[in-house]
């Protein structure tokens, strides 16, 4: 089946890299059309390496084909998601001034349409007459649902999650043909990464204080172990240095263990040596103990108030990114950070990536209630100029593709 996916700019924008992922790896062609406000939060890399197709977005690309009409025609399915307020009434309103018009009106195809926008924008009179109009044509609407919106903002607007779209998309598609089948052959195993050997750091290292008490951090090394099991099943050969997981470690894997920042920086130099691609997951002390001292500290000993001196523990990512041992090894580093302006994370990563001297850095934000365990997780990951070259929002396995997607074309 030929599905067209279009994505107008909204934040959920990055939620549609979802939808196409999941068309693809269903095995039906897809061909995204972005508006040119979608690629400011979506880049056009990020949508052909998931797609698998390239990527039109200008009306006047490609005339001598009639590319502006051409790809409405041949689509059995299109999908846009999100679809912002201002697309919904160009849809309701049929304008065709951009690529993403011009299809729609050319196709006679299913349109399977997911909202997005804050809740008094869709609750507006004007976007709800757009909305009936849209229905009465025969266009599905899935969405919008009510939850986290940007900023502090929460209520009905948040666009529906990808495997929903995808699938009243396909229920769509199918009562509208019969004769398309749902269960298409699986698609090609992904082998990104085959013959690439892969170095992956995962959990939160442990700096002694005595012999029974450490400092220490929240990571359990759920996304680095998730990594490393995406890395494995796009053939790479895997070596994981884990820090205290909390987790099981994966199968087909190779594994070191480590316990503090100063043994995982000498066990990464050496399995560095022979990587193609270094993944720093693991949430690495940026300060140890002085001193450690040999038997237990007791309280008799120490009195009512304890002071200890910390000093600091080497830059792991920057070491491994300065010593690389040749120019084509690729480098990513993560950055945990409470920031919760999102502007102000994005640049918080930016300076880190320039100080760090990584190829990729994946930003999240973290905090006593998010980031860590289990729990879903947001990122986005910068290139070296800064620029967001993918974002991605869900469990660790979701993000860990979403991630390698970003990479692996390096």
């Amino acid at each position: 089946m030929k599905a067209v996916v279009g994505i107008s700019g909204g934040i959920a924008a990055y939620k549609a890299v979802g939808v196409v992922r999941a068309l693809v790896l269903a095995g039906h062609d897809v061909h995204v059309v972005p508006t040119a406000a979608a690629l400011r939060f979506v880049g056009r890399p990020t949508l052909e390496a998931i797609s698998r197709n390239p990527v039109e977005s200008d009306l006047y690309e490609g005339v001598a084909e009639v590319r502006h009409v051409a790809l409405g025609q041949s689509a059995d399915l299109i999908v846009i998601a999100p679809a912002t307020a201002n697309t919904l009434a160009r849809l309701a309103a049929g304008l065709a001034d951009d690529l993403l018009g011009t299809t729609v009106l050319a196709s006679a195809a299913p349109l399977v349409v997911a909202p997005a926008m804050h809740t008094e924008m869709w609750e507006h009179a004007a976007t709800q007459a757009n909305v009936r109009t849209l229905e009465q044509r025969g266009v599905v609407l899935v969405g919008p649902v009510s939850g986290q919106l940007t900023g502090q903002d929460a209520g009905v607007g948040r666009m529906a999650e990808p495997a929903d779209i995808v699938a009243a998309a396909l229920d769509a598609a199918i009562a509208a043909n019969p004769d398309l089948d749902r269960a298409v052959p699986p698609p090609p195993p992904d082998d990104s990464l085959a013959g690439k050997r892969v170095l992956i750091t995962a959990g939160g290292t442990r700096e002694a204080l005595d012999p029974v008490r450490f400092l220490g951090n929240a990571s359990t090394g759920r996304q680095g172990v998730s990594l490393a099991e995406a890395a494995r099943d796009r053939g790479a050969e895997v070596v994981l240095v884990a820090a205290n997981l909390e987790v099981p470690a994966p199968a087909g894997v190779e594994l070191v263990t480590v316990v503090s920042a100063e043994e995982l920086l000498a066990a990464a130099r050496r399995e560095a040596d022979r990587a193609d691609l270094v993944v720093m997951a693991a949430a690495v002390a940026d300060y140890r103990p002085a001193t450690t001292a040999p038997l237990k500290l007791k309280k008799a000993d120490l009195g009512e108030r304890v002071s200890v001196e910390l000093v600091r523990n080497p830059d792991v990512l920057a070491t491994l990114a300065a010593e690389r041992p040749r120019a084509d090894q690729v480098v990513v580093g993560f950055a945990a950070e409470t920031e919760a302006d999102p502007e102000r994370l994005l640049a918080l990563g930016r300076e880190k990536l320039a100080a760090k001297g990584a190829d990729f850095l994946v930003v999240n934000r973290v905090g006593f209630d998010r980031g860590f365990g289990e729990g879903a997780t947001r990122v986005a990951v910068l290139g070296r100029g800064g620029d967001v070259v993918a974002e991605a929002e869900g469990d660790k396995p979701s993000v860990a593709a979403a991630i390698l997607d970003a990479v692996a074309p390096r």
